[in-house]
């Protein structure tokens, strides 16, 4: 979803625009370019070979557009390097590029971490640095990221505890999968607003599911947890969130029973809840749900299939 936000912002970028020396906007982003530049180690397609020169808009993977509050001035609203190999760091002076909308840097070999700079990119939108070598702990600077709508730091190697704050912003998509991130699901997850969010195979723990994740009804279409440890039991309350489409808990070890409410779940098209330690009837609602398309349930220890 948040992607088309991207879509509707590439009519408006543009690399063919030149631009007086005296813009300061762009020689702040000839800096942070050529520093990034310089952190960058290995760049196997030549994506940055280009990377020369104050014509920054020009550069392989950078856009340009018209700066929001001064429209005669061009700024970098984006950069996409997503799937470039790259490998380096993320230099502090990434901090400089202030109109900074986009970011998309996934299927890199960067490492280290985020620089603490990137507090100062307030009005970026998308940040998806998916699938590189980042680590240390949650990246705590998009906790200050006030425009921040979409977040993708999964399969990376961050670890320890993810922050309960991070569910009170106004996110629409939240991906911390395949990292090494150690919580429990914090009682203010209903605060969040996301659409998807995907925990998978990290280690969560807790005794239950928090049951505030029925406040999620009108916003959750994807929720997956597979593979994450979750030794839990799975609260009546999720069968209100009616707008949920897929609902992945497969590979953990929930225990206790499948709850009737589940047929409330009436958008859901798929439910896998595989290689866990369910157990009683499985409630016949759910082959009442008008929409299911895949139901898995095996390795569990249920007792009774439903009547069909």
């Amino acid at each position: 979803m948040a992607f088309l936000f991207f879509l509707c912002l590439l009519p408006l970028l543009s690399s063919a625009h030149r631009y007086p020396p005296s813009n300061p906007r762009l020689k702040k982003a000839y800096v942070a370019l050529q520093a990034w530049k310089h952190a960058i180690t290995a760049d196997p397609k030549n994506i940055t070979g280009d990377w020369s020169g104050p014509l920054v808009c020009n550069y392989t993977g950078v856009y340009c557009t018209a700066a929001l509050d001064n429209p005669s001035q061009m700024t970098v609203a984006g950069i996409d390097l997503n799937h470039g190999a790259l490998q380096g760091s993320l230099p502090v002076e990434l901090g400089l590029l202030s109109d900074l909308a986009l970011l998309h840097l996934n299927s890199n070999a960067f490492r280290g971490t985020l620089p603490g700079s990137l507090k100062n990119l307030t009005l970026l939108y998308e940040l998806d640095v998916s699938n590189n070598q980042l680590g240390g702990g949650f990246p705590s600077v998009v906790l200050e990221l006030p425009s921040l709508r979409f977040l993708d730091i999964r399969f990376n190697s961050f670890c320890g505890d993810v922050p309960s704050c991070l569910f009170d912003l106004p996110l629409d998509a939240l991906f911390l999968n395949d990292n090494h991130f150690t919580f429990s699901i914090p009682e203010n997850i209903g605060n969040s607003p996301v659409s998807v969010l995907v925990f998978a195979r990290n280690q969560i723990t807790g005794t239950c599911f928090p049951k505030t994740i029925a406040n999620m009804r009108n916003t959750l279409h994807e929720l997956i947890v597979m593979s994450a440890g979750l030794r839990a039991c799975i609260p009546p309350e999720i069968g209100q969130l009616t707008k949920l489409r897929v609902l992945d808990l497969s590979h953990n070890g929930l225990v206790g029973n499948l709850s009737g409410t589940i047929g409330g779940m009436t958008s859901l098209e798929q439910l896998d809840v595989a290689h866990n330690k369910l157990s009683g009837e499985i409630p016949g609602s759910i082959c009442d749900l008008p929409h299911l398309k895949n139901f898995t349930y095996s390795y569990n220890y249920f007792s009774k299939e439903p009547a069909r």
